[in-house]
């Protein structure tokens, strides 16, 4: 991750837009701030692709897109890489954002950015028609840095997925190990699907109903891994529920939309989200400000 951070700044000296790529149903937690650190910087516009906007809640989207469209530099699109009559609107979006660009003598430079298992690889080979990177439902598939030409006097640099090196958030973790960001080696699935259990049953409780056929009424996450595993007949040698295999397929539906389409957040979440966390931070200060005043008073005492 270094590394590919380290060739991510030099070659973002030379690009004229950063095109990045998150997941619609959890676009902040899928946003990086290396990248947004590394774009300010060096003050390069952005077009934000909320992807997989055939899974995320319709509405939820459109909050992000609104919330995004008034950042200065931003325009934001929801789409589908995996549909060409989405992927060719991109061109233009970019162009829009660097007017100056897109010329024989100026052609527009563009990286894409974004981590792990977001569907850069899928955008790329979409926006060139050919197979030019590799694609899986796993993370970090690409490799590389790759100086792809797109034709119409633009050229698209590809960089590897990037995860930062701590997640201030421990929701957002989770929130990236549901939505396959992390590797499935890196997570206990049971964990994360309670958590997901958890949430699904605060925001979208009826389609847990539709798909299990649940009562969701006064039951946890840990109710929902076992009644899934009842439902299903998932059991293990000896009778006992087999949560393991009931987690991955709650996993499972959430990440194929086979539960329904679904955000795990949404501007006002994230605000409610952050405000706590500044809450947490102000009351840690304040607790080792007192700790060192009592000290002091000791000190002054012998």
């Amino acid at each position: 991750m270094n590394a590919a951070r380290k060739k991510a700044a030099e070659a973002m000296e030379k690009v004229d837009l950063v095109i990045e790529v998150l997941d619609g149903r959890l676009p902040q937690a899928s946003c990086n701030p290396m990248i947004e650190q590394l774009r300010l910087h060096r003050q390069r516009p952005c077009l934000k692709i909320l992807n997989k906007s055939d899974l995320a809640d319709p509405v939820a989207t459109q909050a992000w897109i609104s919330y995004y469209n008034a950042q200065k530099n931003v325009q934001a699109v929801a789409l589908s890489c995996k549909k060409p009559s989405d992927v060719a609107k991109i061109p233009g979006l970019c162009l829009a954002l660097a007017p100056h660009r897109g010329t024989p003598l100026k052609p527009l430079r563009m990286m894409i950015m974004g981590i792990p298992n977001v569907g850069k690889s899928t955008l790329m080979n979409a926006l060139l028609k050919r197979r030019v990177a590799a694609v899986g439902d796993e993370p970090a598939v690409t490799k590389v840095q790759q100086r792809l030409y797109l034709g119409n006097n633009m050229v698209l640099i590809d960089t590897p997925g990037m995860l930062w090196p701590k997640i201030a958030h421990p929701s957002d973790g989770l929130m990236l190990a549901a939505s396959h960001a992390i590797g499935s080696n890196a997570l206990i699935e049971e964990e994360v699907a309670t958590f997901l259990a958890d949430l699904l049953l605060v925001r979208y409780a009826p389609l847990l109903a539709a798909r299990y056929g649940l009562k969701t009424d006064g039951i946890d996450g840990v109710s929902v891994i076992e009644g899934v595993a009842t439902r299903r007949g998932f059991r293990l040698k000896g009778g006992d529920l087999d949560l393991e295999k009931a987690a991955h397929t709650l996993l499972q539906d959430y990440r194929t939309g086979a539960l329904g389409r679904i955000s795990l957040e949404t501007p006002q979440t994230r605000a409610a989200l952050l405000a706590r966390y500044q809450e947490e931070l102000a009351q840690r200060q304040a607790e080792a400000d007192a700790a060192a005043a009592s000290d002091e008073d000791q000190d002054d005492a012998k």
